[in-house]
């Protein structure tokens, strides 16, 4: 009896942990979105410091920046 209690309590925790996570998620749906484009500044800053402001490598990743900047805005 005390067994089949350990692993109901078990069960009961492992699902209250599963469904806080899932809401936790839900609460702030552009979260993605916000490290997404912080990610894509981050790339476009350091392919302006190695290829210089006007590469084509900078010029990708700003193209790459505003898209999901444009993705981002329509959600």
């Amino acid at each position: 009896m005390n067994t089949r209690l350990t692993l109901v309590g078990i069960a009961l925790g492992v699902l209250m942990a599963l469904g806080g996570a899932s809401a936790a998620r839900a609460a702030n749906p552009y979260g993605d979105c916000e490290r997404r484009i912080e990610h894509l500044q981050y790339k476009l800053d350091k392919a302006i410091a190695h290829h210089g402001y006007r590469s084509w490598q900078a010029d990708h990743a700003r193209h790459d920046l505003r898209v999901a900047e444009d993705e981002c805005r329509y959600r």
